[in-house]
This record gives structure tokens, C-alpha cells and sequence, in this order.
């Protein structure tokens, strides 16, 4: 099956180091790749993949200082794809909802992930207008918001079975929070919680810059004392290390997580989770097996003896069962055949989808 991927542009394809959703579109191409599949991948220039790479910026933009307005490097991008659509059998897109215009002649040929939240209310009305884009979840309860919208299936994230190494007799004695700092994910419960319990926490978090005030005003008055250490952002390579040492995750959220790829990164190392109970947690978690559920901090605090008894081996286990990348790329390749069956044959005329080149703004 000849297959596009069309990643964000904002970080490269896998990211250097925070961004879930180029984290996914990297894993599921390559794993596209080992399966057989023909695969081209739009993206930035300094992506690495065993796809065919059509690039439409030199860098991830979040890397060029140059770059003050995404927008046009989308429109580029959306171009070449455009331009090339007749070539594929499934056009399948990681960039939310910039492409529904463009496509929607061929929208039994595409299938769009949707990777963020979808409780804003704006969104309705996209969905409303654009009835015939095909939707993939990534969890079910992202759905609740929008249940008329035009899903195809839901598809829960995947990670190389090999990515992490899995740490069964763990010697690091903290608690581990990996992400970004901003109000949802809510760091100041983690800390609340480590430090009623007496555990170490590690926190390995990028501050957007959106988040910088809430950093500096909320959660940097928090840090001081030996019992609470800042690392910063980290890389993939530094993660098995990180989760694995650690004796849990805290992911106390407090807003519609779509998925929470951190928590299955915690299960590849055999981690448990701590989680609260928003949006897709309870569809990730296996209480009991995984990790603890939990509404408040009061109850996270109690849960701790039975989190820190859980058998890592058996979470390692569980997340080879649920949530490896063969797993996540055969479920979308399920999603692709029957829309290329529905189609018999992709079939677009060349004049439908030859539009005007604008590939000289990006050399």
C-alpha cells in the first residue's frame, strides 16, 4: 500500500526532544516501513526516516529563529501534498484540522489523527461543516465532546517494543514527572503528593512559552529543598534511565488528556503510574496491574503502598500487549484498507490535483 504521512512542522520527525504527536507519526512510519509498506513522509527537513522524506522547511520551525508565523510553511506543505495526492492509496495526516478544506474532494482518501483535545467549542462547528473528513481518535473519551463527528476507529498509541529498557529491581528511590509544566498537567500535585510521602521528585519538563509565567509565579516557588530536583527536557535515549530507576510516575492531570504517551513510555520500563482520573486514564491504565487511579491527592497519597508493590514485570508485560508500535501501525493499516476498499482504487485526475508550486518559498 502506498501510504503519506503528513507530520507537524514545528518540531522535526521524531522530535529531538518534547513532542508527542511527531513522537507517533515517527514511530508509526517507520514501523509502516517494517512492515512493507511504501511510505513518504512530509515533513521537516531535518527528519530522519527510512520513509521517502518530502521536506517542507529546512528545520522543525521551533528551531528557527527566523520563523515568526507557522502558517505558511503549512500552506507549502499542503501544496506538495496536494500536488502528489493522486499517488497514494491513503493520505494520512498528524497536523489537525488545516487540511479539510484542500482535501475535501478526496476525503474518502484520507484519514486525519486527531492528537489534541476536542472540548473546545469552536471545534463543533469544523466538524459540523467538514461531516466527510474521516476521524481517528486516540482514546475514546476524546470523542465525548464531539460523538456526531465522523470517526473511523480509535487508535491508542504505540512505542517500539525495544525503544525502553525495562528496569525490574529499580535503585533511584524518587518519583518521576516527565512532560511540560503548564496548569493542566498540574506539577504542584506531584510535589504535593511526593513530598507528603516523603519521596524524592524528578521533574524532566519543558516550559513553553506560553507557560513561562505560570512557571515562574506557580510551581518555581515550590522547588526549593533538596527533595525536589529539576532536570529539564530530556531525549528519548535518556527516558529508560529516567522512568526506569524511578518507583513510579505521577501524572496528576486535571484537564481532558487525549492519551497521555508518558504513561505507556513509564509501562515500557516497567514503571507504575499514578494517574488521575481524566479524559483517556482509565482506557490506559489497568488498575491494579499498571498502576493506581486516583481523584484527589488525599487518595493518591493512600494509594502509594499499593503502587510501589506492583510487579514491574507484569506492567512490562502489559504494555508488550497493549501498546507497541506493530500493534498501533496494524490497527491503522486495518483503517487504510478498508477505506481503499471502499474506493476499490484511488483514482484522481491529474488536472483535479495539480495546483500552482509555490516550492521555491522553501529553498
Amino acid at each position: 500500500m502506498k501510504i503519506a504521512q503528513i507530520g507537524p512542522l514545528i518540531e522535526s520527525v521524531p522530535p529531538r526532544l518534547y513532542g508527542g504527536t511527531e513522537r507517533i507519526a515517527s514511530y508509526l512510519t517507520e514501523e509502516l516501513v517494517a512492515q512493507g509498506h511504501d511510505v513518504t513522509l512530509f515533513a521537516s527537513g531535518d527528519s530522519i526516516t527510512s520513509a521517502n522524506l518530502v521536506p517542507c522547511c529546512k528545520e522543525a520551525l521551533r528551531l528557527n529563529p527566523n520563523v515568526r508565523d507557522p502558517i505558511p510553511y503549512y500552506m507549502i506543505m499542503l501544496d506538495r501534498v496536494r500536488r502528489m495526492a493522486h499517488t497514494f492509496d491513503v493520505l494520512h495526516f498528524h497536523i489537525d484540522q488545516f487540511h479539510f478544506p484542500i482535501f475535501r474532494s478526496i476525503a474518502r482518501s484520507t484519514l486525519t489523527t486527531l492528537h489534541g483535545r476536542q472540548d473546545l467549542p469552536d471545534l463543533q462547528q469544523l466538524y459540523h461543516a467538514f461531516p466527510d473528513m474521516g476521524l481517528v481518535s486516540i482514546s475514546n473519551a476524546q470523542r465525548d465532546p464531539i460523538p456526531f463527528a465522523n470517526f473511523a476507529g480509535t487508535v491508542y498509541h504505540g512505542l517500539p517494543a525495544d525503544l525502553h529498557r525495562p528496569t525490574f529491581s529499580p535503585r533511584g528511590g524518587y518519583f518521576a514527572f516527565l512532560g511540560r509544566i503548564s496548569p493542566e498537567k498540574r506539577l504542584d500535585r506531584a510535589i504535593e503528593i511526593s513530598r507528603a510521602v516523603g519521596f524524592p521528585l524528578k521533574i524532566a519538563a519543558k516550559v513553553d512559552a506560553v507557560d513561562v509565567e505560570y512557571f515562574e509565579s506557580k510551581i518555581k516557588p515550590l522547588l526549593g529543598g533538596s527533595d525536589i530536583e529539576f532536570v529539564g527536557e530530556i531525549a528519548d535515549h535518556e527516558k529508560s534511565d529516567f522512568l526506569g530507576e524511578a518507583a513510579a510516575l505521577l501524572f496528576p492531570i486535571n484537564w481532558p488528556e487525549p492519551f497521555g504517551l508518558v504513561m505507556i513510555e513509564a509501562m515500557a520500563c516497567g514503571t507504575p503510574v499514578l494517574a488521575f482520573r481524566h479524559g483517556s486514564v482509565p482506557e490506559v491504565i489497568d488498575e491494579g496491574v499498571t498502576g493506581y487511579i486516583v481523584d484527589d491527592v488525599e487518595s493518591a497519597i493512600a494509594a502509594i503502598p499499593r503502587l510501589l508493590s506492583l510487579d514491574r514485570r507484569r506492567i512490562h508485560q502489559r504494555f508488550q500487549e497493549r501498546f507497541t508500535a506493530e500493534r498501533m501501525a496494524k490497527s491503522y493499516v486495518s483503517l487504510y484498507s478498508r477505506a481503499f476498499a471502499s474506493l476499490g482504487r484511488l483514482k484522481v485526475h491529474a488536472e483535479e490535483v495539480i495546483a500552482p508550486s509555490i516550492e521555491s518559498a522553501v529553498n
